[in-house]
């Protein structure tokens, strides 16, 4: 192993007369002073530890040039040295070390269907308990300029699409309000207090919530409803789960309409995955459909309300009367709605009346779409006409289906 020689070595000269020598050593001749002695080589273990520092270029001049030139001589250095530097470029400022953003999102599906909870969730609160964990954790990558993006809300008002723009941090709000009546009926308190009897349905409670508490944020920043909203989610999944198998039918009253428990959770789940596509579309955001099961479960529940928006539409004059006024139990004419792809499935839908059963010899008509377009069409985010649909039979029922497949929307 060889080494630097020590600082400015002397050189010793040929002879006293030598010119060269005397010019190389000015104190050679000067009786009773002697050269400083060479410094010894640094030995393997100093260099070995200089390695790090090294490769992260911190070394002096002196230092750099010995550890270069031992590893020249020694392998077992010089890999060493390789693996450090290759370390070193994966901190390098200029790298982009950012996340694929679809990587959070894949990480908690995973999470969800495999963990066991530890308080066992019915099934009919999972979608809520899954859609409420992805929005979250879509809001906790936003920074405050994001929250105040704007944001358009879309739905179907009975006869043509609306919308509406706003802001992340005011949809949160909504679906903080409305989540409230699931709130009410669980024995949480209510996120708007003494403004809940300003109107018991969606539409007013938001607005409620956007002019009162919203107007009035106190100088907080817009991302502060995302706490609130989060603690009531967290509140309402895990008292769903200790309520016990009775619960599931309790009515929650959406205005002059009720659902059961079960099926309201699946509905604020559903509004919940709806809002949270507004909010990535507006910041670009990547944002994956529910589960299968999950998805199969908003599917299953817009089918079973479908008799009844028929009949809604019917009375306030959107739709022809029936063909035949069908007695409850009795069998009538019959929509078949087949839902295709991730969480699809088949549904026979009564289009004479909603206490009407369903009959394959009574089927008129047969509606074929995704489980995904079917769920956008739901929520009022493409129009009836729009809806890429295989369609054969009663022209005028598949319209029927559809049309009120885009009332079930709204803000």
């Amino acid at each position: 192993m060889s080494g630097p020689a020590g600082p400015e070595a002397a050189r010793v000269p040929e002879s006293p007369g030598d010119p060269a020598a005397a010019t190389a050593s000015p104190h050679a001749e000067q009786p009773g002073r002697q050269d400083p002695p060479a410094l010894p080589a640094p030995t393997h273990k100093v260099l070995k530890s200089l390695l790090g520092a090294w490769a992260l270029a911190a070394c002096s001049a002196e230092e750099t040039a010995a550890v270069e030139e031992h590893l020249t001589d020694c392998a077992t250095c010089a890999d060493e040295a390789v693996r450090l530097r290759d370390a070193v470029a994966l901190l390098h400022p200029e790298d982009n070390l950012d996340l694929d953003p679809r990587l959070r999102s894949r990480v908690l599906s995973a999470c969800l269907g495999r963990r066991p909870a530890r308080v066992p969730v019915p099934d009919w609160v999972a979608p809520y308990d899954a859609e409420t964990a992805r929005l979250d954790a879509l809001l906790h990558d936003i920074g405050e300029a994001e929250w105040r993006a704007p944001v358009r809300l879309k739905w179907f008002d009975g006869e043509r699409p609306v919308a509406r723009d706003t802001t992340a941090a005011a949809v949160i709000g909504h679906l903080l309000a409305v989540d409230g009546l699931v709130a009410a009926v669980l024995g949480l308190p209510d996120p708007l207090g003494t403004l809940a009897a300003r109107g018991a349905t969606p539409t007013e409670r938001t607005e409620a919530f956007w002019t009162t508490v919203a107007g009035d944020p106190g100088g907080q920043p817009p991302g502060a409803v995302r706490g609130g909203w989060r603690e009531q989610s967290h509140a309402l999944t895990r008292t769903a789960s200790f309520a016990g198998a009775d619960a599931a039918g309790r009515p929650v009253p959406y205005g002059p309409v009720s659902l059961p428990l079960a099926d309201s959770f699946v509905d604020r789940a559903f509004e919940c995955w709806v809002h949270a596509v507004d909010i990535a579309d507006a910041i670009d955001y990547p944002y994956a459909p529910p589960s299968a099961s999950h998805l199969h479960r908003m599917v299953d529940l817009g089918a079973r309300l479908l008799p009844t928006a028929i009949a809604g539409r019917r009375r306030a004059g959107l739709a022809p009367p029936p063909h035949a006024l069908v007695p409850a139990g009795a069998p009538g004419r019959t929509l078949h709605l087949e839902v295709e792809g991730s969480g699809g499935g088949h549904w026979y839908i009564p289009l004479d009346s909603p206490g009407a059963t369903t009959s394959a010899a009574e089927t008129v008509a047969h509606v074929a779409l995704d489980a995904v377009e079917f769920c956008r069409l739901a929520a009022g985010h493409i129009p009836p006409e729009e809806a890429a649909a295989g369609q054969t039979g009663d022209r005028q029922a598949i319209r029927d289906a559809l049309y009120a497949t885009a009332s079930l929307s709204r803000l």
